[in-house]
Protein backbone atom coordinates (compact mmCIF):
# COMPACT_ATOMS: atom_id res chain seq x y z
CA UNK A 1 0.00 0.00 0.00
CA UNK A 2 1.10 3.71 -0.57
CA UNK A 3 2.65 5.58 1.88
CA UNK A 4 0.62 8.92 0.78
CA UNK A 5 -2.51 10.18 0.00
CA UNK A 6 -4.63 12.95 -1.30
CA UNK A 7 -7.51 14.18 1.02
CA UNK A 8 -10.03 16.10 -1.41
CA UNK A 9 -12.99 17.81 0.35
CA UNK A 10 -15.55 18.57 -2.75
CA UNK A 11 -18.87 19.80 -2.92
CA UNK A 12 -21.10 16.63 -4.08
CA UNK A 13 -22.73 18.48 -7.00
CA UNK A 14 -19.80 20.37 -8.82
CA UNK A 15 -16.89 18.09 -7.75
CA UNK A 16 -13.42 19.65 -8.03
CA UNK A 17 -9.98 19.92 -6.67
CA UNK A 18 -6.65 21.72 -6.91
CA UNK A 19 -4.55 18.43 -7.32
CA UNK A 20 -2.78 18.14 -10.13
CA UNK A 21 -3.42 15.00 -12.61
CA UNK A 22 -6.59 14.06 -11.08
CA UNK A 23 -9.84 13.77 -12.31
CA UNK A 24 -12.05 14.38 -9.51
CA UNK A 25 -15.68 14.55 -11.07
CA UNK A 26 -14.84 11.03 -12.97
CA UNK A 27 -13.12 9.33 -9.59
CA UNK A 28 -15.90 10.43 -7.40
CA UNK A 29 -18.56 9.57 -10.00
CA UNK A 30 -17.57 5.87 -9.54
CA UNK A 31 -18.60 5.37 -6.47
CA UNK A 32 -21.63 3.44 -5.86
CA UNK A 33 -24.82 5.10 -7.18
CA UNK A 34 -27.48 6.33 -3.87
CA UNK A 35 -25.01 6.63 -1.32
CA UNK A 36 -25.67 9.52 1.07
CA UNK A 37 -23.53 12.29 0.82
CA UNK A 38 -23.45 14.14 4.18
CA UNK A 39 -21.20 16.64 5.24
CA UNK A 40 -17.91 14.19 5.80
CA UNK A 41 -18.87 11.66 3.44
CA UNK A 42 -15.78 9.99 2.33
CA UNK A 43 -14.81 7.49 -0.04
CA UNK A 44 -11.29 6.18 -0.32
CA UNK A 45 -9.85 5.46 -3.56
CA UNK A 46 -6.60 3.51 -4.22
CA UNK A 47 -3.94 3.91 -7.57
CA UNK A 48 -5.23 6.65 -8.14
CA UNK A 49 -2.86 8.98 -9.36
CA UNK A 50 0.62 7.30 -9.36
CA UNK A 51 -0.29 4.76 -6.81
CA UNK A 52 -1.50 7.33 -4.07
CA UNK A 53 -4.64 6.82 -2.14
CA UNK A 54 -7.10 9.90 -2.13
CA UNK A 55 -9.34 10.21 0.32
CA UNK A 56 -12.84 12.25 -1.57
CA UNK A 57 -14.64 13.58 1.02
CA UNK A 58 -18.17 15.79 1.36
CA UNK A 59 -18.47 19.15 1.85
CA UNK A 60 -22.31 18.59 2.10
CA UNK A 61 -24.86 19.37 -0.16
CA UNK A 62 -25.25 23.35 -1.19
CA UNK A 63 -21.87 23.84 0.00
CA UNK A 64 -21.26 26.60 -2.23
CA UNK A 65 -24.75 27.84 -1.33
CA UNK A 66 -23.10 28.29 2.15
CA UNK A 67 -21.97 31.47 4.07
CA UNK A 68 -18.91 32.35 6.26
CA UNK A 69 -18.45 30.48 9.62
CA UNK A 70 -20.87 28.00 8.77
CA UNK A 71 -19.14 27.00 5.54
CA UNK A 72 -15.87 27.26 7.91
CA UNK A 73 -17.32 24.18 10.08
CA UNK A 74 -18.47 22.19 6.85
CA UNK A 75 -14.56 22.18 6.22
CA UNK A 76 -13.58 21.20 9.32
CA UNK A 77 -15.89 18.67 9.31
CA UNK A 78 -14.87 17.65 5.97
CA UNK A 79 -11.52 17.28 6.46
CA UNK A 80 -11.88 15.71 9.82
CA UNK A 81 -13.77 12.82 8.66
CA UNK A 82 -11.26 11.79 5.74
CA UNK A 83 -8.10 12.34 8.87
CA UNK A 84 -9.95 9.62 10.58
CA UNK A 85 -11.06 7.44 7.89
CA UNK A 86 -7.00 7.63 6.63
CA UNK A 87 -5.61 7.31 10.41
CA UNK A 88 -6.54 3.76 9.94
CA UNK A 89 -4.76 2.74 7.45
CA UNK A 90 -1.21 0.93 8.03
CA UNK A 91 1.74 2.11 6.66
CA UNK A 92 0.29 5.85 5.89
CA UNK A 93 2.64 8.49 6.57
CA UNK A 94 2.21 11.44 4.59
CA UNK A 95 -1.13 13.07 3.52
CA UNK A 96 -1.78 16.24 1.24
CA UNK A 97 -5.11 18.42 1.86
CA UNK A 98 -6.49 20.57 -0.59
CA UNK A 99 -7.46 23.24 1.03
CA UNK A 100 -8.90 25.71 -1.19
CA UNK A 101 -12.13 25.68 0.26
CA UNK A 102 -10.46 27.25 3.44
CA UNK A 103 -6.61 26.52 4.73
CA UNK A 104 -6.83 27.14 7.97
CA UNK A 105 -9.83 25.61 8.38
CA UNK A 106 -8.33 22.48 6.60
CA UNK A 107 -5.01 22.83 8.94
CA UNK A 108 -7.05 23.36 12.08
CA UNK A 109 -9.20 19.89 11.61
CA UNK A 110 -6.46 17.95 9.95
CA UNK A 111 -4.29 18.22 13.00
CA UNK A 112 -7.01 17.97 15.93
CA UNK A 113 -8.49 15.00 14.13
CA UNK A 114 -5.04 13.23 14.07
CA UNK A 115 -4.43 13.75 18.12
CA UNK A 116 -5.24 10.78 20.49
CA UNK A 117 -3.69 10.76 23.84
CA UNK A 118 -3.11 8.01 25.23
CA UNK A 119 -0.02 6.69 27.70
CA UNK A 120 -0.14 3.13 26.47
CA UNK A 121 3.32 1.82 25.84
CA UNK A 122 2.39 -0.11 22.53
CA UNK A 123 2.77 1.46 20.58
CA UNK A 124 5.27 4.10 21.96
CA UNK A 125 3.14 7.16 23.17
CA UNK A 126 4.22 10.19 22.11
CA UNK A 127 3.01 11.91 25.44
CA UNK A 128 5.28 9.84 27.52
CA UNK A 129 7.02 12.49 29.81
CA UNK A 130 10.00 10.13 29.96
CA UNK A 131 11.03 10.27 26.54
CA UNK A 132 14.84 11.07 25.14
CA UNK A 133 13.57 11.74 21.79
CA UNK A 134 9.94 12.92 20.55
CA UNK A 135 8.48 10.28 18.39
CA UNK A 136 7.14 11.69 14.89
CA UNK A 137 4.11 12.23 14.30
CA UNK A 138 1.20 9.19 12.75
CA UNK A 139 0.79 11.34 10.09
CA UNK A 140 2.12 14.37 8.34
CA UNK A 141 0.17 16.60 6.52
CA UNK A 142 0.72 19.32 3.97
CA UNK A 143 -1.03 21.38 1.80
CA UNK A 144 -1.61 21.63 -2.13
CA UNK A 145 -0.98 24.72 -2.11
CA UNK A 146 1.11 26.65 0.40
CA UNK A 147 -0.22 29.75 2.09
CA UNK A 148 -0.11 31.93 5.81
CA UNK A 149 -3.61 31.06 6.23
CA UNK A 150 -2.68 27.18 6.39
CA UNK A 151 0.52 27.56 8.34
CA UNK A 152 -1.83 29.99 10.97
CA UNK A 153 -4.11 26.85 11.08
CA UNK A 154 -1.44 25.00 11.73
CA UNK A 155 -0.09 26.98 15.15
CA UNK A 156 -3.59 27.18 16.18
CA UNK A 157 -4.24 23.49 16.30
CA UNK A 158 -0.98 23.02 17.80
CA UNK A 159 -1.90 25.26 20.50
CA UNK A 160 -5.18 23.76 21.15
CA UNK A 161 -3.47 19.73 21.10
CA UNK A 162 -1.16 21.39 23.54
CA UNK A 163 -3.60 22.56 25.99
CA UNK A 164 -5.36 19.29 25.81
CA UNK A 165 -1.90 17.11 26.35
CA UNK A 166 -1.28 19.58 29.86
CA UNK A 167 -4.86 18.67 30.71
CA UNK A 168 -4.85 15.13 30.13
CA UNK A 169 -1.51 14.25 31.93
CA UNK A 170 -2.40 13.34 35.02
CA UNK A 171 -1.74 14.78 38.30
CA UNK A 172 1.66 12.95 39.27
CA UNK A 173 2.99 13.91 36.28
CA UNK A 174 1.58 17.48 35.60
CA UNK A 175 2.50 19.18 39.04
CA UNK A 176 2.92 22.75 39.15
CA UNK A 177 6.42 22.55 38.49
CA UNK A 178 6.07 20.51 35.71
CA UNK A 179 3.49 22.81 34.17
CA UNK A 180 5.61 25.53 34.33
CA UNK A 181 8.90 23.38 32.92
CA UNK A 182 6.58 22.33 30.22
CA UNK A 183 5.35 25.86 29.94
CA UNK A 184 9.14 27.21 29.56
CA UNK A 185 10.50 24.39 27.48
CA UNK A 186 7.24 25.37 24.46
CA UNK A 187 8.08 29.19 24.61
CA UNK A 188 12.36 27.83 24.02
CA UNK A 189 13.38 29.96 21.43
CA UNK A 190 10.40 31.91 20.09
CA UNK A 191 11.37 35.87 20.72
CA UNK A 192 9.75 39.21 22.62
CA UNK A 193 9.19 36.12 25.68
CA UNK A 194 10.08 36.57 29.20
CA UNK A 195 9.07 33.33 31.61
CA UNK A 196 9.07 34.04 35.34
CA UNK A 197 8.44 31.25 37.85
CA UNK A 198 7.20 32.59 41.06
CA UNK A 199 7.80 30.51 44.16
CA UNK A 200 5.29 30.65 47.57
CA UNK A 201 7.42 32.77 49.99
CA UNK A 202 6.99 35.35 46.73
CA UNK A 203 3.03 35.04 46.97
CA UNK A 204 3.28 35.43 50.56
CA UNK A 205 5.14 38.49 50.14
CA UNK A 206 2.53 39.60 47.61
CA UNK A 207 -0.88 39.33 50.37
CA UNK A 208 -1.99 36.33 48.02
CA UNK A 209 -3.27 35.05 51.06
CA UNK A 210 -6.91 33.28 49.52
CA UNK A 211 -4.29 31.46 46.42
CA UNK A 212 -2.25 30.47 49.44
CA UNK A 213 -4.96 29.17 51.37
CA UNK A 214 -5.57 26.74 48.90
CA UNK A 215 -2.01 25.79 49.05
CA UNK A 216 -2.22 24.34 52.10
CA UNK A 217 -3.13 20.72 52.47
CA UNK A 218 -1.10 20.15 50.09
CA UNK A 219 3.02 19.18 49.85
CA UNK A 220 3.45 19.81 46.53
CA UNK A 221 5.13 23.11 45.90
CA UNK A 222 2.71 26.25 44.35
CA UNK A 223 4.02 28.10 41.76
CA UNK A 224 2.74 31.39 40.29
CA UNK A 225 3.74 31.86 36.42
CA UNK A 226 4.16 35.08 34.34
CA UNK A 227 4.70 34.73 30.85
CA UNK A 228 5.09 38.12 29.37
CA UNK A 229 5.14 38.66 25.51
CA UNK A 230 5.90 41.86 24.15
CA UNK A 231 4.89 42.19 20.14
CA UNK A 232 3.65 45.63 19.96
CA UNK A 233 5.97 48.31 18.36
CA UNK A 234 6.04 50.29 21.66
CA UNK A 235 7.08 47.73 24.24
CA UNK A 236 5.48 50.08 26.66
CA UNK A 237 2.31 49.93 25.35
CA UNK A 238 -0.63 49.32 27.59
CA UNK A 239 -1.08 44.92 27.60
CA UNK A 240 -3.87 42.49 27.34
CA UNK A 241 -3.76 40.03 30.41
CA UNK A 242 -4.93 36.63 30.74
CA UNK A 243 -5.63 35.13 33.73
CA UNK A 244 -5.91 30.89 34.14
CA UNK A 245 -7.01 28.94 36.86
CA UNK A 246 -3.96 26.05 37.43
CA UNK A 247 -4.95 23.48 39.66
CA UNK A 248 -3.29 20.79 38.86
CA UNK A 249 -5.47 18.27 40.77
CA UNK A 250 -8.85 19.02 42.67
CA UNK A 251 -9.86 16.38 44.96
CA UNK A 252 -12.22 19.52 46.81
CA UNK A 253 -10.03 20.11 49.93
CA UNK A 254 -11.59 19.30 52.74
CA UNK A 255 -15.11 19.40 51.63
CA UNK A 256 -14.45 16.57 49.74
CA UNK A 257 -15.92 15.18 45.89
CA UNK A 258 -17.47 12.00 45.70
CA UNK A 259 -14.64 9.51 44.46
CA UNK A 260 -16.50 8.71 41.32
CA UNK A 261 -15.16 10.18 38.07
CA UNK A 262 -12.94 12.72 40.44
CA UNK A 263 -9.74 11.45 37.68
CA UNK A 264 -10.75 14.48 35.76
CA UNK A 265 -10.19 16.86 38.14
CA UNK A 266 -6.53 16.49 36.37
CA UNK A 267 -7.76 18.56 33.98
CA UNK A 268 -9.02 21.52 36.57
CA UNK A 269 -5.98 23.99 35.37
CA UNK A 270 -7.48 23.64 32.15
CA UNK A 271 -7.81 27.64 32.44
CA UNK A 272 -3.44 27.59 32.48
CA UNK A 273 -3.17 25.36 30.06
CA UNK A 274 -5.83 27.13 27.74
CA UNK A 275 -4.25 30.77 28.08
CA UNK A 276 -0.72 29.32 27.96
CA UNK A 277 -1.27 27.66 24.71
CA UNK A 278 -2.82 30.13 23.13
CA UNK A 279 -0.34 32.60 24.38
CA UNK A 280 2.27 30.22 22.80
CA UNK A 281 0.30 30.92 19.53
CA UNK A 282 0.12 34.54 19.75
CA UNK A 283 3.71 34.61 20.24
CA UNK A 284 4.78 32.31 17.36
CA UNK A 285 2.29 34.44 14.92
CA UNK A 286 4.29 37.18 16.19
CA UNK A 287 0.72 39.57 16.70
CA UNK A 288 1.66 43.25 17.30
CA UNK A 289 0.43 43.60 20.67
CA UNK A 290 1.42 43.53 24.63
CA UNK A 291 0.01 40.38 26.12
CA UNK A 292 0.75 39.28 30.31
CA UNK A 293 -0.80 35.60 31.02
CA UNK A 294 -0.32 34.50 34.59
CA UNK A 295 -1.26 31.30 36.36
CA UNK A 296 -1.82 30.58 39.74
CA UNK A 297 -0.94 26.77 40.38
CA UNK A 298 -1.52 24.57 42.96
CA UNK A 299 -3.20 21.05 43.73
CA UNK A 300 -6.06 21.38 46.06
CA UNK A 301 -5.76 18.54 48.65
CA UNK A 302 -7.38 17.96 52.24
CA UNK A 303 -4.67 17.65 54.94
CA UNK A 304 -3.82 18.59 58.16
CA UNK A 305 -2.95 22.22 57.60
CA UNK A 306 -6.25 22.34 55.22
CA UNK A 307 -8.06 25.80 55.04
CA UNK A 308 -11.77 24.81 56.42
CA UNK A 309 -15.03 25.97 56.23
CA UNK A 310 -15.63 28.69 57.89
CA UNK A 311 -12.23 30.14 57.87
CA UNK A 312 -11.59 34.16 56.73
CA UNK A 313 -8.51 35.09 54.86
CA UNK A 314 -7.31 38.63 53.56
CA UNK A 315 -7.12 38.75 49.95
CA UNK A 316 -4.34 41.01 48.25
CA UNK A 317 -6.84 43.68 47.79
CA UNK A 318 -7.52 43.83 51.33
CA UNK A 319 -11.26 41.98 51.38
CA UNK A 320 -12.17 39.92 53.81
CA UNK A 321 -13.34 36.35 52.06
CA UNK A 322 -15.29 33.24 54.13
CA UNK A 323 -14.40 30.19 52.21
CA UNK A 324 -17.39 28.02 53.24
CA UNK A 325 -17.13 25.47 50.92
CA UNK A 326 -13.20 24.45 49.82
CA UNK A 327 -14.24 22.99 46.42
CA UNK A 328 -14.85 25.99 45.61
CA UNK A 329 -11.25 26.57 45.74
CA UNK A 330 -10.71 28.30 41.89
CA UNK A 331 -12.19 31.65 42.23
CA UNK A 332 -9.79 32.13 45.82
CA UNK A 333 -6.96 31.50 43.49
CA UNK A 334 -7.94 33.34 40.60
CA UNK A 335 -9.04 36.48 43.13
CA UNK A 336 -5.68 37.32 44.14
CA UNK A 337 -3.97 36.35 40.55
CA UNK A 338 -6.17 38.84 38.98
CA UNK A 339 -6.26 41.55 41.59
CA UNK A 340 -2.06 41.19 40.85
CA UNK A 341 -2.47 41.47 36.93
CA UNK A 342 -5.10 44.51 36.83
CA UNK A 343 -3.02 46.64 39.54
CA UNK A 344 0.48 45.83 38.90
CA UNK A 345 0.09 45.81 34.73
CA UNK A 346 -2.88 47.77 34.41
CA UNK A 347 -3.99 46.12 31.11
CA UNK A 348 -6.88 47.42 28.64
CA UNK A 349 -8.39 44.23 28.79
CA UNK A 350 -8.34 41.44 31.41
CA UNK A 351 -10.03 38.02 30.66
CA UNK A 352 -9.76 35.15 33.07
CA UNK A 353 -10.22 31.56 32.02
CA UNK A 354 -11.68 28.81 34.63
CA UNK A 355 -13.25 25.28 34.99
CA UNK A 356 -14.96 27.14 37.71
CA UNK A 357 -18.84 25.60 38.31
CA UNK A 358 -20.53 22.81 37.60
CA UNK A 359 -23.83 25.06 37.47
CA UNK A 360 -22.19 26.30 33.69
CA UNK A 361 -22.43 22.71 33.05
CA UNK A 362 -25.96 22.29 33.76
CA UNK A 363 -26.94 25.50 32.36
CA UNK A 364 -24.95 25.41 28.98
CA UNK A 365 -24.01 21.55 28.60
CA UNK A 366 -20.37 20.83 26.59
CA UNK A 367 -21.30 23.41 23.44
CA UNK A 368 -20.45 26.47 24.62
CA UNK A 369 -18.23 28.47 26.96
CA UNK A 370 -20.13 30.67 29.60
CA UNK A 371 -19.09 33.97 29.87
CA UNK A 372 -19.53 36.97 31.98
CA UNK A 373 -17.92 40.41 31.06
CA UNK A 374 -18.36 43.95 31.82
CA UNK A 375 -17.80 45.27 28.39
CA UNK A 376 -20.19 45.35 25.45
CA UNK A 377 -17.26 45.55 23.48
CA UNK A 378 -14.96 42.85 24.86
CA UNK A 379 -18.25 40.52 24.45
CA UNK A 380 -18.95 40.94 20.80
CA UNK A 381 -14.76 40.66 20.39
CA UNK A 382 -15.22 37.33 21.74
CA UNK A 383 -18.41 36.26 20.36
CA UNK A 384 -17.26 37.25 16.86
CA UNK A 385 -13.79 35.12 17.90
CA UNK A 386 -15.74 32.14 18.67
CA UNK A 387 -18.16 31.83 15.32
CA UNK A 388 -14.85 32.62 13.57
CA UNK A 389 -13.40 29.09 14.67
CA UNK A 390 -16.83 27.87 16.06
CA UNK A 391 -15.48 27.65 19.57
CA UNK A 392 -18.97 29.50 20.86
CA UNK A 393 -19.01 31.88 23.70
CA UNK A 394 -22.66 32.24 25.45
CA UNK A 395 -23.30 35.72 27.29
CA UNK A 396 -24.35 34.79 30.86
CA UNK A 397 -25.93 37.50 33.30
CA UNK A 398 -23.27 39.46 35.24
CA UNK A 399 -26.17 41.23 37.76
CA UNK A 400 -25.42 42.86 41.12
CA UNK A 401 -29.57 41.17 41.85
CA UNK A 402 -27.39 38.14 42.59
CA UNK A 403 -24.79 39.91 45.37
CA UNK A 404 -26.90 39.16 48.24
CA UNK A 405 -25.89 35.21 48.03
CA UNK A 406 -22.50 36.07 48.61
CA UNK A 407 -22.30 39.24 50.85
CA UNK A 408 -24.93 38.04 53.32
CA UNK A 409 -21.73 36.22 55.57
CA UNK A 410 -19.19 37.10 57.99
CA UNK A 411 -16.85 38.82 55.55
CA UNK A 412 -17.07 41.11 52.68
CA UNK A 413 -17.51 38.05 50.65
CA UNK A 414 -18.34 34.10 51.00
CA UNK A 415 -16.99 31.91 48.03
CA UNK A 416 -19.92 30.22 47.08
CA UNK A 417 -23.61 31.91 47.11
CA UNK A 418 -25.83 28.52 47.40
CA UNK A 419 -26.88 26.16 44.21
CA UNK A 420 -29.48 28.95 42.45
CA UNK A 421 -27.31 30.59 39.90
CA UNK A 422 -24.26 29.08 41.14
CA UNK A 423 -21.89 30.46 37.72
CA UNK A 424 -23.14 33.93 37.81
CA UNK A 425 -22.75 34.39 41.53
CA UNK A 426 -18.93 33.31 40.98
CA UNK A 427 -18.11 35.28 38.45
CA UNK A 428 -19.71 38.03 40.40
CA UNK A 429 -17.17 36.88 43.05
CA UNK A 430 -14.37 37.45 40.76
CA UNK A 431 -15.71 40.92 39.68
CA UNK A 432 -14.62 42.26 43.43
CA UNK A 433 -11.35 41.38 42.23
CA UNK A 434 -10.54 43.33 38.72
CA UNK A 435 -9.59 46.41 39.77
CA UNK A 436 -10.44 49.62 37.33
CA UNK A 437 -13.06 47.76 35.73
CA UNK A 438 -16.03 50.12 34.59
CA UNK A 439 -17.99 51.96 37.24
CA UNK A 440 -21.53 51.56 37.34
CA UNK A 441 -22.57 54.88 36.67
CA UNK A 442 -20.23 54.80 33.60
CA UNK A 443 -18.22 57.49 34.57
CA UNK A 444 -14.86 56.15 34.20
CA UNK A 445 -15.96 53.71 30.56
CA UNK A 446 -12.58 55.60 28.00
CA UNK A 447 -9.94 54.63 30.88
CA UNK A 448 -11.50 51.24 32.43
CA UNK A 449 -10.36 47.87 32.04
CA UNK A 450 -12.50 45.94 29.71
CA UNK A 451 -13.11 42.43 31.45
CA UNK A 452 -13.95 39.00 30.86
CA UNK A 453 -14.76 35.39 33.31
CA UNK A 454 -14.84 32.47 30.75
CA UNK A 455 -16.29 29.49 32.75
CA UNK A 456 -15.30 26.14 31.07
CA UNK A 457 -16.05 23.57 33.21
CA UNK A 458 -18.63 22.63 30.38
CA UNK A 459 -16.18 22.95 27.32
CA UNK A 460 -13.26 21.48 29.26
CA UNK A 461 -14.22 17.96 28.23
CA UNK A 462 -16.16 16.29 24.87
CA UNK A 463 -18.25 13.81 25.73
CA UNK A 464 -19.32 12.68 22.24
CA UNK A 465 -16.83 12.69 19.10
CA UNK A 466 -17.00 15.16 16.84
CA UNK A 467 -15.78 15.12 12.87
CA UNK A 468 -12.57 16.64 13.96
CA UNK A 469 -12.40 15.77 18.07
CA UNK A 470 -12.76 12.37 19.66
CA UNK A 471 -14.11 12.40 23.24
CA UNK A 472 -11.20 13.43 25.60
CA UNK A 473 -10.69 16.88 26.90
CA UNK A 474 -11.06 19.94 24.19
CA UNK A 475 -8.61 22.43 24.76
CA UNK A 476 -11.30 25.13 24.51
CA UNK A 477 -11.15 28.00 24.19
CA UNK A 478 -7.57 28.71 22.95
CA UNK A 479 -8.62 28.92 19.20
CA UNK A 480 -11.15 31.55 20.09
CA UNK A 481 -8.52 33.22 22.12
CA UNK A 482 -5.80 33.08 19.47
CA UNK A 483 -8.54 34.45 17.28
CA UNK A 484 -9.78 37.33 19.40
CA UNK A 485 -6.29 38.52 20.02
CA UNK A 486 -5.78 38.35 15.90
CA UNK A 487 -9.02 40.72 15.54
CA UNK A 488 -6.93 43.06 17.88
CA UNK A 489 -3.46 43.64 16.12
CA UNK A 490 -5.93 43.53 12.77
Amino acid sequence: MSTSAFIVPIDPKTPSSNIPNVDIAKTWATAPRGEKVDVGTTRIFYDTPATKITAITSLGENFSAKKGETKRELVRKSVGSAVKALKALDGLKEVTVDGSADPHAAAVAAHLALYNFSLKTTPPSPFNPNLKEPIPPRLEFKAVESSKEWDRGVTYAYSQNLARTLMELPANMMTPTAFCERAKAEFTGIENVEIFVRDEAWAANKGMNTFLSVTHGTDEPAKFLEIHYKGAPQKDAQPIAFVGKGITFDSGGISLKPGEGMKLMRGDMGGAATVVSATLAIAKLKFPINLVTVTPLTENLPGPSATKPGDIIYAMNGKSVEVDNTDAEGRLVLSDAIYYASTTYKPHTLIDVATLTGAIVIALGEVYTGVYSTSDELWERLHAAGEQEFDRFWRMPLSEDYGPQIYSSNADLCNTGGRPAGSCTAALFLKAFAHGIEAEDGSNTETAMKWAHLDIAGTMEATRPTPYQEKAMTGRPVRALIEYVRSLAN
